[in-house]
């Protein structure tokens, strides 16, 4: 693999797909691991849990954040400054 093949990036038109996936594969992981231990401490079946809640964490969060995100632009987008002072 050439260094040019390993820096091969998505073309930016993606970013409204890949930021919400990875932010709902990251929270919904730590939110469902949180949840899980919780429920069952960390007894020997935590480790089987843990996966199966966060794949339906995830398959609720996704595609909720794909829906949500754009009113959460201009909720932000009314509270935040611009960065250009306009």
């Amino acid at each position: 693999m050439t260094m040019t093949a390993a820096r091969r990036k998505l073309p930016a038109r993606y970013q409204h797909i890949v930021m919400p996936l990875v932010l709902s594969i990251f929270m919904t992981l730590l939110i469902s691991g949180v949840s899980t231990l919780r429920s069952v401490g960390l007894e020997q079946n935590f480790l089987m849990l843990w996966p199966q809640a966060w794949l339906l964490s995830w398959m609720v969060a996704f595609p909720a954040l794909l829906l949500v995100l754009p009113f959460v632009r201009r909720i932000v987008g009314m509270l935040v400054e611009n960065p250009s002072g306009h």
